[in-house]
């Protein structure tokens, strides 16, 4: 009879989140070269510490342009293009406002309404200057100033899927903080990796259900994960970058299911800003993106389930009957 294949888990913490790596080999050595591969790329990319070629941008901005390492640069290209994208709420540039908020850091509070209006003039991504033949990047205004944290995890998290390939892994994932990118399925698992979807703003371990995929990335972003609470309102990690303050709609949360982790982190945010009824139109013209979204009506809402499984495991929280897909 074969033996069952025994998950082996590593896990160190990184970008200032908890990574967990898991095998179905004991392999010390290749999960110390994962590990490696993430802090090589995130010395590349953090905008929280010195020296970094992001860190080297945003100092020289309104000086002079920056020559980056041509990963870098095409990285900043697809963030430029998102943020330029009609009423997108991604934004590249939006630097000055996520570090005047503080959100999830030390000394968060409510800037004043002159401050935020006075950032907001620096954070146009119309005003990076990407040059592709010289690998250089200017940001025209001194006090600019761009931020790749809403797409850093997913470039990584590819880099990561792809680096297992490589060596031949067959099944294998990468959770980098809440980004979840998968090789395969665990063995004698069809349905593919369980990937908890949490419930907002409850216990560490409380799930609201489990969504199984193969070779898929998961990537949520929800308004529970950062934030700070001032006479009874939520100011969340989410930022609007037309007003300057966290967007506030229907949503807890986004899930994207998608092949690349890069693209979960750019829909988690677009779809955020777009809520259920224009996120679901979108959806429909690109059928190689899949949501879930969590309301704060405690709906929960797939747009199909052509590439994962969804099992509602909280009782408080229902799927409407006309938007759950058929089988």
């Amino acid at each position: 009879m074969p033996t069952e294949a025994r998950v082996c888990a590593y896990s160190a913490v990184m970008m200032g989140s908890p990574i967990l790596l898991k095998l179905f080999d004991h392999d010390e050595t290749l999960a110390r070269q994962v590990f490696q591969l993430i802090k090589q790329q995130e010395n590349l990319l953090t905008v929280n510490r010195s020296p970094s070629e992001i860190m080297n941008i945003n100092q020289a901005a309104g000086q002079h342009a920056v020559v980056v390492s041509q990963p870098v640069f095409e990285l900043i290209q697809i963030a430029c293009q998102v943020s330029q994208l009609p009423d997108s709420c991604f934004n590249l540039a939006i630097g000055p406002l996520v570090k005047r908020w503080k959100i999830g850091f030390q000394g968060d509070h409510v800037p004043p309404a002159a401050e935020l209006q006075a950032r907001l003039a620096l954070t146009d991504p119309r005003d990076i200057e990407l040059d592709a033949a010289a690998r250089s990047v200017f940001l025209r205004k001194a006090g600019m100033e761009i931020d790749l944290g809403a797409i850093a995890k997913g470039y990584i998290a590819d880099c990561v899927q792809a680096f297992l390939r490589q060596q031949q892994v067959g099944s294998a994932l990468i959770n980098l903080g809440g980004n979840v990118q998968t090789v395969g399925a665990p063995p004698d698992e069809p349905q593919g990796w369980a990937i908890g979807l949490k419930t907002p703003f409850a216990g560490l371990d409380a799930l609201i259900g489990v969504i199984n995929v193969v070779n898929k990335s998961v990537v949520t972003s929800g308004v529970y994960e950062r934030y700070f609470k001032v006479d009874g309102h939520y100011y969340h990690h989410i930022l609007d970058p037309k007003t300057g303050y966290p967007l506030d709609n229907e949503l807890l949360s986004v899930t994207i299911i998608s092949d690349r982790s890069i693209d979960g982190d750019i829909y988690t945010t677009l779809l955020y800003g777009m809520g259920v009824e224009q996120g679901m139109r979108y959806l429909a013209a690109h059928p190689d993106i899949e949501a879930i979204f969590v309301t704060r009506d405690k709906q929960v809402i797939c747009s199909s389930q052509r590439q994962f499984c969804f099992t509602l495991l909280d009782d408080s929280y229902h799927q409407p009957e006309t938007m759950q897909p058929t089988h």
